[in-house]
């Protein structure tokens, strides 16, 4: 555009008898005119053309646009404090099944072990049952398969617990959920790496009701493997060798990341904590469901929030740029998370709420 209306300005000629007329030149508001052309004289007289700025259209004012903002949501301890209102009674269900009436843990045994464990279930029961002592019935060589029968049994009363029982959601949940959607802004669910599993996850979602979960997505292990970054990741979909190769940097990196952290979280909770380095499929798990929730919600990494429960959730989103606010739960009342852009101890009120979110993420 600029070499055309050059072109255009040194093309033309004026006769010295005849007074000229200057023709109408209609320029671009965006046109940038170099210093050389600043000022032309013709064979008739002299013409100074001023400098641009006096020339151009005047400048439209520029609102500034509102930044994309999607809220992704963990599960377990964000929309339902599963470890103190299910966990724990779910495993005193499976004691009761298995005729362990020697266990019975309550509220301060529960969260002790879970802490001391990490929250590793198995070895929440190795603990246990190594202080109060084993079924006297049991082999030694068969204390795994034993734990392993527990956890089965959990699984399965948390699952009738959850879903029979009228256990209410966290307060303000669903308040924070209908603010955001009243604002356009998307509310993304992620149950793909559930501790409990999907199912579980699910069904807690379901409490939200149906005109609610009509309006969200809910992203869980179909979703996050469907996803284009999870294609990618898991070797769905991969169509050339430079797809390929960065699968493998990006499996790379998470097993990097996993080494790095094993250490980080032991220290954070201030626990003995035995991690297993050796494989990264856990913590990959959570770095692709983050990615494809950004995915699912058409807004950048960057530009989502993760309300997480967990400690993997946040350092998950540290690896990939995500800002991330925790809500407490029972299980991590006494855990720091000093990569997270806030922490907070509910919905609504000077805790966590649409206003409240916008302003920590304008500070990111």
């Amino acid at each position: 555009m600029e070499s055309g209306s050059c072109s255009t300005l040194h093309s033309l000629r004026f006769s010295r008898t005849l007074k000229p007329e200057i023709p109408k030149i209609v320029l671009p508001s965006n046109l940038f005119l170099f210093s050389p052309l600043r000022s032309l004289t013709f064979p008739c007289k002299s013409l100074r053309f001023p400098r641009f700025a006096s020339w151009s259209l005047p400048p439209k004012k520029v609102e500034p646009a509102s930044r994309q903002l999607a809220v992704l949501l963990e599960v377990e301890g964000v929309l339902l404090d599963v470890y103190r209102s299910g966990n724990r009674e779910a495993f005193n269900i499976a004691f009761q099944k298995l005729g362990l009436d020697c266990a019975n843990w309550t509220d301060p045994i529960y969260l002790d072990l879970a802490r001391k464990a990490g929250g590793d279930e198995e070895r929440m029961l190795m603990l246990f049952f190594n202080r109060i002592g084993w079924p006297t019935s049991l082999p030694t060589t068969e204390k795994e398969n034993f734990m392993k029968s527990v956890l089965k049994e959990k699984r399965k009363a948390l699952d009738e617990y959850v879903m029979t029982k009228s256990l209410a959601l966290r307060p303000g949940a669903e308040n924070f959920i209908d603010d955001a959607l009243n604002e356009g802004i998307p509310v993304i669910m992620l149950t793909a790496y559930s501790k409990n599993g999907d199912k579980m996850a699910r069904s807690v979602v379901e409490k939200l009701g149906s005109e609610r979960t009509s309006k969200i997505k809910i992203v869980g292990k179909a979703e996050m493997e469907g996803s284009l970054y999870g294609q990618l990741i898991f070797g769905k979909g991969v169509s050339s060798s430079l797809d390929e190769e960065l699968a493998k940097e990006a499996s790379k990196s998470a097993s990097i990341e996993k080494q790095r952290i094993a250490k980080e979280v032991a220290s954070l909770l201030k626990l003995s904590v035995d991690i297993d380095t050796s494989s990264n499929e856990s913590f990959k798990k959570i770095v692709v469901t983050l990615r494809a929730g950004a995915e699912y919600a058409g807004v950048p990494v960057q530009d989502c929030v993760l309300i997480a429960g967990s400690q993997s959730g946040v350092l998950a989103a540290e690896q990939i740029g995500m800002p991330c606010v925790v809500l407490r739960s029972s299980f991590t009342s006494r855990a720091e998370f000093p990569s997270a852009s806030a922490v907070m101890d509910g919905f609504g009120g000077a805790d966590l709420s649409i206003p409240r979110l916008r302003q920590k993420k304008l500070e990111s």
